[in-house]
């Protein structure tokens, strides 16, 4: 169910951070400036939950909720501060508030205070023993992920990884040696198949020379007696074992041709056959070429009874004139199927355009032909380097070699594939498995163990040192942790024992400052403090004091909405006070569109020069930056902010200024009187914005003087001092970009 939530702040963004937040969740949300505003919105929205800003001034808030608490008993109330304020925390929760939310607000410290809110103390509840005024006992959050795993699990993580890795590289060190020793027998395999098919050419060669130089057969070539022609040659092709012979006169025309008969070593006789005349290797032959390997020629014919490589030769007879040709061929299948069988690899022979001619890896069935780009590696890098393929066959994987397929005239015919079963993959046994399974397990178990171990010596003081933490969160300031021992546990816990004596001070310190200095300021400040450098009842000391204030912005301020006027000045110092930090200046206060701050002091005392220096740069800086955001409004349509700076050096007293339970750092004196009057020159002696500086500014600049443009404006009578003040204009040089201090 939605909630009625009154968001009673004096910060307007700090309201509108919390309106944002519980308009999210889905609640009401109503926002009061002022104690009527307040009154008559808890009258008119009776809501459920009150969200109250603790630094109202004055004491007008604490009889605010005092009436509060009377009328509205049951109305749920969360205090919220930007600050520690111990006071006002105990003054509010006498009034029964138990519940303190600090800024930045967030959703998730918003929900804590919520569940707080809603635990149902009463507003009498006492706190416990050992927590703060108001504030439950915080209860420590379960534990999800222990520390304990978080370190086991990355050695768990690491030794697995390592087993792992360990495990891949040998096995693959001695699949790679497996699988170098299975390519070099590949290798092996195609240079045996290569050198096969020469010695096979030479073979055919052989007997091609036999049967030519045969006496009687250039006579019965050249008479055309096929039968006298077989009858001397018949003998001589079954003695070699040869498939094919072929005579051919000079025409071309077969003489005699001997073809593969119907039983292994018969032979059926052809004659008067044209087919050979459009052969190119026979036709070489029979016109008288030759080459630079003789008269010779060989190749690939696919005939009217099936391919064959053939070897062709020219006949002479006994005066040596050349009376015909001689043709000795071989089946592509006999070829791969024999040499299959003598290198014991699977061969297949492939055409130029990589379609497969014979093969003995696979039947007519199947097909795998190469593709062109395949061929054309082979052939043309043949001296460069060599290709394999993968193929699958029946589930059995071979690894092919690819080489070129060449003739006695070096013309390449195809490709030559040499295949061999893929046998190189290892398998261990029964046993080998069950020992590396031991030893892994043994491994993780150690690393289980000492992992184990070593978070039980880092968290037992970690948990030690989170229970004391939770007592210190409750308010127990007393809670010490044993810092003995030499490790960094016992470094952290000596430094939560040191943090715990100093939060009562270090409140004291934030409360102090404010936001007025940056973090490393205030922690300067707190050094000086404890060494007695810097002192709260008061302290002489020569800064630079540096006054800013809008010129006419009273006029300007009544031509536009308070809230128009409330951004202008946010934009405003959000653009001069990082200027004032970045150069260790602090910001003392702000007093309408007025700023004071002063160099030399805080963090650290600088000597007269250094905080001249420092505040000049910072007052030409602003200048730029005034100069750019009034550039940014012209084009907006917002009205320039012309703005008046003055800067002098001198004596101030520097201390805590207040009451004992309210202190303000600050600084008094002739030299801030100063300040602001020579920002009030400003008005008579420019029409834009611009910079003075005095004369002790500037003979405290020194030899810094160079640095910058000063023109002397003359001596001039301020409104409360007898003397009359030299004045320069402080401006950057024109030609020169000299770096900041």
């Amino acid at each position: 169910m939605p909630r009625k939530v009154l968001i009673f702040q004096s910060d307007p963004k700090s309201a509108a951070v919390l309106a944002r937040l519980f308009r999210a969740r889905g609640d009401e949300a109503w926002t009061a400036r002022d104690l009527e505003q307040a009154r008559a919105l808890l009258r008119q929205v009776r809501p459920d939950l009150l969200m109250m800003d603790l630094h109202f001034p004055g004491n007008a808030w604490l009889d605010f909720l005092r009436a509060l608490r009377q009328d509205q008993p049951r109305l749920s109330i969360i205090m919220t501060n930007r600050h520690p304020d111990l006071q006002r925390e105990m003054w509010a929760q006498a009034q029964g508030v138990t519940v303190f939310l600090r800024e930045p607000f967030t959703a998730q410290w918003l929900e804590a205070a919520l569940r707080r809110a809603e635990s149902g103390l009463s507003p009498d509840t006492r706190p416990a023993r050992g927590t703060a005024a108001g504030k439950p006992a915080q209860s420590l959050p379960r534990v999800r992920v222990p520390v304990r795993l978080k370190i086991t699990l990355p050695y768990l993580v690491l030794a697995i990884t390592i087993a792992l890795a360990a495990a891949f590289v040998i096995s693959q060190v001695m699949l790679d040696s497996i699988q170098e020793r299975f390519f070099n027998q590949l290798l092996e395999t195609g240079r045996q198949s290569s050198d096969w098919m020469v010695r096979e050419e030479n073979r055919m060669l052989a007997t091609l020379r036999l049967a030519a130089n045969t006496q009687g057969v250039a006579q019965a070539v050249q008479a055309g007696d096929s039968d006298g022609l077989r009858n001397l040659v018949l003998p001589a092709i079954v003695n070699a074992g040869e498939e094919t012979v072929e005579f051919l006169d000079m025409q071309g025309v077969s003489v005699l041709g001997l073809r593969p008969g119907r039983q292994p070593g018969e032979f059926d006789t052809v004659r008067g056959e044209t087919f050979f005349q459009s052969v190119g290797f026979a036709q070489a032959v029979l016109q008288g070429r030759s080459d630079e390997q003789g008269d010779k020629f060989a190749g690939i014919q696919q005939t009217p009874f099936g391919r064959y490589f053939y070897v062709s030769g020219p006949i002479f007879d006994p005066a040596g004139a050349q009376v015909g040709a001689l043709l000795v061929g071989k089946s592509v299948n006999s070829i791969a199927a024999q040499m299959s069988r003598d290198t014991l690899g699977r061969v297949t022979l492939y055409d130029i355009d990589g379609q497969p001619l014979a093969s003995s890896l696979f039947s007519g069935t199947e097909s795998f032909p190469l593709a062109r780009s395949q061929v054309g590696e082979t052939l043309i890098e043949q001296d460069a380097s060599t290709l394999t393929r993968d193929l699958t066959l029946g589930g059995v994987n071979y690894s092919e070699l690819l080489l070129p397929w060449e003739v006695r005239n070096g013309a390449d015919q195809g490709v030559l594939g040499v295949a061999m079963e893929q046998t190189f993959l290892m398998r261990t046994t029964q046993t080998t498995r069950m020992e590396i399974f031991l030893l892994v397990a043994g491994a993780i178990l150690l690393v289980i163990v000492v992992g184990v171990y070593l978070s039980n010596l880092i968290t037992r003081p970690l948990v030690k040192l989170a229970r004391a933490s939770s007592e210190v969160a409750n308010g127990n300031l007393e809670v010490k942790v044993d810092s003995g021992g030499d490790d960094e546990v016992a470094v952290l816990a000596h430094s939560f024992n040191y943090m715990v004596a100093g939060l009562q001070e270090g409140s004291i310190y934030r409360d102090l400052l404010g936001r007025t200095v940056s973090p490393e300021v205030r922690e300067q400040l707190r050094q000086t403090f404890s060494s007695g450098n810097l002192r709260l009842e008061g302290q002489e000391a020569v800064a630079s004091v540096l006054m800013t204030d809008i010129r006419g912005f009273t006029t300007l301020s009544e031509q536009a909405s308070p809230s128009t006027v409330f951004n202008w000045l946010n934009e405003y110092f959000g653009k001069l006070v990082p200027i004032v930090v970045a150069h260790g200046g602090v910001v003392n206060k702000f007093d309408g569109d007025a700023m004071l701050a002063f160099f030399g002091i805080l963090p650290r005392m600088l000597t007269p020069r250094r905080s001249a220096v420092a505040a000049c740069d910072t007052a030409l800086e602003m200048l730029r930056a005034i100069q750019s955001l009034n550039k940014q409004r012209i084009q907006r349509g917002d009205p320039p902010l012309v703005t008046g700076i003055g800067i002098h050096t001198g004596v101030v007293i520097a201390g805590g200024l207040g009451t004992s339970d309210r202190l303000h750092y600050t600084i008094i004196g002739d030299t801030v009187n100063s300040a602001q009057r020579l920002e009030g020159l400003t008005r008579e002696l420019m029409d834009d914005t611009g910079a003075l500086i005095s004369q002790s500014t500037y003979a405290a600049l020194g030899e810094q003087q160079s640095k910058y443009l000063l023109e002397p404006m003359g001596e001039h009578s301020v409104r409360g001092k007898a003397e009359r003040l030299m004045v320069y204009r402080l401006s950057d040089l024109p030609d020169l970009n000299l770096p900041r201090a």
